[in-house]
C-alpha cells in the first residue's frame, strides 16, 4: 500500500482538533514533501523521521514521499507529528504491517535514534481525543498527565520501536495507568505571620469568597508573607477544577503531575510585558493570569507594572477569561484567577510610618498612587492596609492560628456558597447579587450612607454586598446584616476612601 492515513491533533487555545497524517509514496525521484501549513518545527521533521527509521534498522525508502497535514488551513506547530510521520511512511512501504489504525491517535517527537520526547499539551489533547473513543499513543514521559483524563486509554511508549511491536500484534504497549498525588501541604503556615490581625482577616474573607485583595504599606510588614500563605488556606480543588488548571500548566509545558490538585500560586515580577501577563506570541500560549487559573496571581510592588499590563487585567477579572487575538491567530484561554497584590503607599515606602522617615511630597504620593487607575481599583473587592508591627508582637512566640484551623472556616463558608448558588459569591451576577446578598434594613441604611460618603459605583456597591455576602457565610448567619456590611465597607478604604 502506498497510502497510509493516521490520527493526531494539534493545539488551537485550549482546543485540539484532530489532524489527518496522510502519507503517500510514488515513484520518481527521492523527495520528501510536507504540506498543511506546517511551521518550521514541523518540516524539519523531515530530517528526524528519515534518521529515526534509520537507526531503528529500517529502509528510508527512496521515493517520492509527500505528507499532507490536514486540515490544510489550521495551523500546525512543534514536533508532535514525528510519530505519525515516521509510522505512516513504514506502513506506505509496507515495512509494517499494522491493522486498526482508525482506533488510534498518535503524538510524539522522535530523537535521532528513534526514542521518543514528550510533547507540550498532552493533556488537553488527551481531553479531546477521549470524546472521540480513540487509544492515544504517546511518550511515555507524556503520558502521566495525559492519564488523569478520566475514561481516557493511554499508551506510553519509550521509543519508535514499542510502537511498531505494538501495531504489528508482537508486543502490547501498556495502558498508562496514573495515581496522582493527593495535594499536600506545601504552603508556608499563617501562624508564621507575626501581629497583622485585620490583615489575616481580610486575607480570610477574600479566601472564603474568592475576592480580589490589594494590601497597601510600608516595607517589611508582611504583604507577600500574607499573600504566600493564601493558597494555604483555599478550599481543596474539585476535580473539574485541577482538570482544568492542568490542562493550562500542560499548554505551557510547565505541568507538574506532583503538584496534581494543588492551587497555583504565580508571582511574575513587574517588569513582565503584556503578552508574559495575559498571554500572546506567534504562536498564542497561556499568560500568567491563566497560569494561575483556580488559582493566585501575586503581583508585588503593583504600581511599578506598566500602566498598559495593568489595564489589561480589567477585563479577565470581571469575565474570568482572555481572548488572544493576532493577525492570523486568535485564542481564547481560561483566566478565574484570584487576583491579590502588594502595594507601598508612596514612592519611598514610609508614608504614614510613626518613624516619620517618609520625605514624599503630597504631588508625589499622589502620583505614585494613581498609576493605578480608577476603573483597575474599581474591580478590586477588598483594599486594606497593612501596618507596621510593632516590637511587642515581633518577640511575642507564636503568630496566631494556624492554616489549617483558617482553611477549616473557610471550606465550610465555601461549602454554603456552592449549596446556595453553585459558585463563590465574588462570581456571582447582578440578578444572583439581588437573590441572595440583599442585606437587611440596618445593613441597607449603612450601605445607603456609604454610598453617598465615599462616591462609590455601581460596581463598588456590587462588590460590598458581596463581600458582606461571604463575611456572613463566615459568621453562618443566613441574612446580611448591619455588622456584616460595615466590615464590607471597611474594605474599600484602604486607599484613602478610593
Amino acid at each position: 500500500m502506498s497510502l497510509a492515513v493516521l490520527k493526531s491533533r494539534a493545539l488551537s487555545g485550549m482546543d485540539a482538533p484532530e489532524v489527518v497524517v496522510e502519507v503517500h509514496l510514488a515513484a520518481g525521484l527521492p523527495a520528501f514533501t510536507l504540506v498543511g501549513l506546517a511551521d518550521a518545527e514541523v518540516r524539519e521533521a523531515r530530517d528526524r523521521v528519515r534518521a529515526a527509521i534509520q537507526n531503528c534498522q529500517f529502509d528510508f525508502p527512496q521515493k517520492r514521499i509527500t505528507v499532507n497535514l490536514a486540515p490544510a488551513d489550521l495551523p500546525k506547530e512543534s514536533g508532535r507529528f514525528d510519530l505519525p510521520i515516521a509510522l505512516g511512511i513504514l506502513i506506505a512501504s509496507g515495512q509494517l504491517k499494522a491493522e486498526g489504525l482508525e482506533d488510534y491517535e498518535f503524538a510524539g517527537e522522535l530523537a535521532l535514534g528513534g526514542a521518543l520526547r514528550p510533547v507540550r499539551g498532552a493533556l488537553a489533547m488527551c481531553l479531546s481525543a477521549a470524546n472521540s473513543g480513540r487509544r492515544f499513543v504517546l511518550p511515555a514521559a507524556s503520558a502521566a498527565e495525559a492519564a488523569l483524563v478520566t475514561g481516557a486509554e493511554v499508551l506510553a511508549a519509550s521509543d519508535l520501536l514499542e510502537v511498531c511491536a505494538h501495531l504489528s500484534g508482537r508486543q502490547s504497549l501498556p495502558f498508562h495507568r496514573e495515581t496522582p498525588a493527593t495535594a499536600g501541604a506545601g504552603s508556608p503556615d499563617l501562624a508564621e505571620v507575626k501581629g497583622q490581625a485585620p490583615a489575616k482577616r481580610a486575607l480570610e474573607v477574600a479566601a472564603a469568597g474568592s475576592h480580589s485583595l490589594l494590601m497597601s504599606g510600608p516595607p517589611g510588614t508582611g504583604k507577600s508573607m500574607l499573600a504566600s500563605r493564601l493558597p494555604g488556606i483555599l478550599p481543596p480543588m474539585t476535580d473539574a477544577e485541577a482538570l482544568a488548571s492542568a490542562a493550562v500548566h500542560s499548554l505551557a509545558g510547565v505541568f507538574d503531575t506532583g503538584r496534581w490538585r494543588q492551587r497555583p500560586y504565580r508571582s511574575p515580577h513587574h517588569s513582565a510585558s503584556g503578552p508574559a501577563l495575559v498571554g500572546g506570541g506567534g504562536v498564542p500560549r497561556p499568560g500568567e493570569i491563566s497560569l494561575a487559573h483556580h488559582g493566585v496571581l501575586f503581583l508585588d510592588e503593583l504600581p511599578e507594572f506598566t500602566r498598559s499590563v495593568l489595564e489589561a487585567l480589567r477585563e479577565p477579572l470581571e469575565t474570568g477569561r482572555i481572548c488572544v487575538s493576532r493577525a492570523a491567530r486568535q485564542a481564547e484561554f481560561p483566566a478565574r484567577f484570584q487576583l491579590v497584590a502588594a502595594m507601598n503607599p508612596c514612592p519611598c515606602g514610609y508614608h504614614g510610618h510613626p518613624n516619620g522617615k517618609c520625605r514624599c511630597t503630597p504631588d508625589q504620593v499622589a502620583k505614585y498612587r494613581s498609576k493605578l487607575s480608577g476603573p483597575l481599583l474599581d474591580r478590586i473587592d477588598l483594599l486594606i492596609e497593612v501596618p507596621a508591627v510593632d516590637e511587642a508582637e515581633l518577640a511575642a512566640r507564636g503568630g496566631g492560628e494556624s492554616s489549617a484551623a483558617v482553611r477549616e472556616r473557610v471550606a465550610q463558608a465555601r461549602e454554603i456558597q456552592l449549596e446556595r448558588q453553585g459558585k463563590p459569591n465574588a462570581h456571582l451576577t447582578p440578578d444572583e447579587i439581588d437573590e441572595h446578598c440583599l442585606p437587611d434594613c440596618h445593613g441597607a441604611q449603612m450601605l445607603k450612607r456609604a454610598m453617598g460618603q465615599l462616591e462609590l459605583s455601581a460596581r463598588a456597591y456590587h462588590r460590598i454586598l458581596k463581600v458582606a455576602r461571604t463575611v456572613a457565610d463566615l459568621a453562618g448567619a443566613p441574612l446580611v446584616g448591619g455588622g456584616h456590611v460595615a466590615e464590607a465597607i471597611q474594605y474599600r478604604r484602604g486607599l484613602g476612601d478610593r
